[in-house]
C-alpha cells in the first residue's frame, strides 16, 4: 500500500520539523510515507483569490503526483480541504475530474488518518505541562476534524489539557486575508492570543501551521513565552520522552 505525504508549502519551507515528526510517528506503526518530490502548492491562495486558471496549474501537479497513491496524508487541514475543491475546478475536464474525485476520497489530515485509518488514539506518549488546543477553521468546520486531536491529546501521560476560551473563533490568518485585511487580521489574532494567555497554558497546539505561525508571531511580539506546536511535534516529542522515563 502506497501512503504519501502532502507536505504543504508552509511545512516544506518554514516548518520541516512538522513533517519529520509525522514521518517518524508513522514509522512506529510500520507506515513508510512516500514523498513525490514533484508536488507543489495545492493552489489554495490562487483559488481563494479568484484565479482559478492558475489554481488549476498547481492542482494538476498534485493530481499527477498522487495519482498512484492509496492514501495521501497532510499536516494541514486547510490544504487537505483544498483537495475537495478540485472536482469543481475540473468539472469540464473528464480526465482530471476523475483524478480529482479519486484524490478527494483518499486524502486525510494527519489526526484523521491516525484515528480513522490506523485506528491509533494512544501513542504511548508523555508530555508534562498545561496545554491548550486551537481548532483551525478549515480543519474543524469544513473537514469536520473535531474529536480526533482531542482523543490523541487526552491519552498523553502528564498532559493537562485546558479549554481555550472562544476556541472556534478564527485566528485571523486566512492565507491571503491576512495580507489584504491586515488591520482586521491583526485585531483577530490579538484577541486569539489574549484567550491563549487566559488559559495560563505553557503550550498551544493546533493542526495548521498557518494558524500557529500567526498566533506565535503575535505572542512573540508581545514577549510572551507560550510554546506553539503542531500536534505532530507534540506527540513525537512525547513519544521520545516516554521512551526515556
Amino acid at each position: 500500500m502506497k501512503i504519501s505525504l502532502m507536505v504543504t508549502c508552509l511545512s516544506d519551507a518554514l516548518f520541516p520539523r512538522v513533517s519529520e515528526a509525522m514521518v517518524r510517528l508513522f514509522a512506529r506503526y510500520g507506515v513508510k510515507l512516500e514523498f513525490p518530490d514533484v508536488q507543489t502548492c495545492c493552489g489554495q491562495p490562487a483559488y481563494n483569490s479568484g484565479y482559478w486558471d492558475e489554481a488549476r496549474v498547481s492542482a494538476k501537479t498534485l493530481l499527477d503526483a498522487f495519482e498512484d497513491s492509496d492514501f495521501v496524508v497532510s499536516p494541514s487541514g486547510s490544504c487537505a480541504y483544498m483537495v475537495h475543491h478540485y472536482p469543481d475546478l475540473f468539472a469540464d475536464d473528464p480526465v482530471y475530474l476523475k483524478k480529482a474525485e479519486d484524490l478527494q476520497k483518499k486524502t486525510y489530515e494527519f489526526t484523521q488518518f491516525l484515528v480513522h485509518v490506523l485506528g491509533v488514539t494512544d501513542l504511548s506518549a508523555a508530555f508534562f505541562g498545561k496545554v491548550t488546543y486551537h481548532p483551525s477553521c478549515h480543519g474543524s468546520r469544513l473537514l469536520g476534524v473535531k474529536n480526533e486531536p482531542l482523543k490523541l491529546l487526552k491519552q498523553v501521560r502528564g498532559l493537562e489539557l485546558v479549554p481555550l476560551p472562544l476556541s472556534e473563533d478564527c485566528c485571523g490568518f486566512g492565507g491571503t486575508f491576512a495580507v489584504k485585511m491586515a488591520d482586521i487580521s491583526g485585531a483577530m489574532v490579538t484577541e486569539k492570543a489574549d484567550h491563549v494567555l487566559e488559559t495560563e497554558a505553557s503550550v498551544l497546539v493546533g493542526l495548521d501551521m498557518g494558524c500557529l505561525m500567526n498566533i506565535a508571531g503575535n505572542l512573540r511580539h508581545r514577549g510572551e513565552k507560550v510554546r506553539v506546536m503542531h500536534i505532530a511535534e507534540l506527540l513525537y516529542e512525547g513519544v521520545k520522552v516516554n521512551e526515556h522515563v
